[in-house]
């Protein structure tokens, strides 16, 4: 054994004492509590990788779930939800984005689950119930024992109306799954409003851990250098996060993504620039009034491109201006509009799904989250936002695990849109990063005993000196 002195103190160096510091410092490392169950028999009809990562779920008790579109999220999350909730008071909850009610409800009964969708308090029974975000108000969660948010990115905005309510609602809910393929697409700083809607940190606290404030802009927050994997590691302690079964350590030759070809196409109209540094003004207000300037030339196009196709189109507008212009270049076109019944809503994707109608109009706001669209394999945007999110979930209806063509997006570009191109492709770049990190994090850690926190336990009796005694 070697001895330094380092002033009043002295590190003794030797294999025992090193291993014991070294665990005494990693029990201290900061994850997640396991407050769940011990799991039964899965449903058979999972995939090992699906069977493992709901497994995990449900030890944790309060999990997320970020598996790349095509995984099968959904059956993990029936699984969850049929487990944790007979473990409670036999009733559980699952919320979705309007129109993905029905679907689960259908895997529901597919594999073999008691499901039913609700659309008040008076509706729930025991065994799994599905109901809207938008409905939440006439629900009484405190009767859940468990509660799972398909599509959990709806939590990105901490401040956002939705999010402290659900936050608030489920505070006290035993077993709570977050699930997305988006948890955080473009700022990490978003992972902590899965963190505190789960129950596993504040936001607070996870910003004052791992990030720093921008100093040359006071709402800016970045991940320190030196934390990069120790917050990837936490997120791991809570969170199952991967692109593909590889990434938890199975075999993935199943999941193999087919080609996607993206087509972009100009859209020729006169345009009156509003003043900018290079000629067009790049701001949202500018790029609106461009896109009503080049409606009629953005339907001419869509018009030439789909054609008389029996194939399924799924047409993406951004504004209702361009859906009314698609409607008329393309009269047997199905909408699908905010302002419309849920019911008619429910049924035109309905029959889209069920190849009776196409193409279909939507915003990607409105049918661009959770819906399985295999059956499609041609898109066209019409119109698109600087929204990275809103792009990656409307490619990810068709083009996801599944999907056994090569799948064709076509893109409608008028003149001074490219901006929207470049800002895309920006954000595109931060979150390939991003899920890089993910995955290495879930590489480092998924199968492995996660650490929890552990008291401090003194075993060395110290000696008062005599000074101190006689005082």
């Amino acid at each position: 054994m070697r001895v330094e002195r380092i002033g009043a103190a002295t590190l003794r160096h030797g294999n025992d004492t090193m291993d014991e510091y070294t665990a005494f410092l990693a029990s201290k490392a900061p994850t997640a509590a396991s407050c769940g169950m011990e799991p039964w028999a899965c449903n058979s009809a999972l995939f090992d990788f699906q069977k493992a990562a709901t497994e995990f779920c449900l030890r944790r008790g309060r999990a997320a779930l970020f598996l790349d579109t095509g995984l099968g999220k959904t059956i993990c999350e029936l699984e969850f939800a049929y487990q944790a909730g007979d473990h409670t008071n036999g009733k559980s909850l699952i919320l979705t984005p309007l129109a993905v009610a029905r679907q689960i409800e259908r895997e529901a009964k597919r594999f073999g689950y008691s499901a039913r969708v609700v659309r008040d308090a008076s509706e729930v029974e025991c065994g799994i119930n599905i109901c809207n975000y938008d409905r939440l108000d006439k629900l009484d969660p405190s009767v859940f024992g468990c509660v799972v948010l398909d599509e959990s990115s709806i939590l990105k905005s901490f401040m956002g109306k939705t999010t402290r309510a659900l936050i608030n609602a489920f505070a006290d809910t035993p077993f709570r799954l977050a699930a997305t393929a988006t948890p955080a697409p473009n700022d990490h700083i978003e992972l902590g409003t899965h963190a505190e809607f789960l129950g596993v940190m504040s936001q607070a606290e996870m910003l004052v851990r791992w990030f720093i404030n921008d100093s040359n802009d006071t709402g800016v927050w970045r991940l320190k250098g030196h934390a990069v994997e120790s917050f990837w590691d936490w997120c791991a302690s809570w969170a199952v996060m991967a692109e593909s079964p590889e990434d938890m350590g199975f075999d993935g030759s199943r999941f193999v993504l087919p080609p996607m070809n993206v087509v972009r196409h100009r859209a020729s109209s006169s345009i009156i620039p509003t003043d900018g540094l290079f000629g067009f003004d790049v701001s949202a207000t500018a790029i609106h009034d461009l896109k009503r300037q080049t409606t009629k030339a953005r339907a001419e196009a869509a018009q030439h491109i789909v054609g008389e196709s029996t194939e399924p189109w799924l047409i993406w507008v951004d504004i209702d201006h361009e859906a009314d212009a698609i409607r008329r270049a393309i009269p047997h076109a199905v909408e699908v509009r905010g302002s419309m019944p849920a019911e008619k809503k429910e049924a035109a994707i309905l029959a889209f799904l069920n190849g009776e109608a196409s193409p279909l109009v939507t915003k990607s706001s409105i049918c661009g989250y959770g819906l399985n669209m295999q059956h499609c394999a041609n898109m066209l945007f019409v119109g698109r936002s600087f929204s990275y999110e809103s792009w990656y979930q409307a490619v990810r209806r068709c083009w996801r695990f599944g999907q056994l063509r090569p799948v064709n997006v076509h893109i409608i570009v008028a003149e001074g849109e490219d901006q929207i191109g470049r800002v895309i492709d920006r954000k595109a770049e931060g979150h390939a990063e991003m899920k890089a990190a993910m995955r290495a994090a879930t590489r480092r850690n998924f199968g492995t005993e996660h650490r929890t926190r552990v008291a401090y336990n003194p075993k060395h009796e110290g000696r008062l000196p005599t000074w101190l005694c006689a005082a």
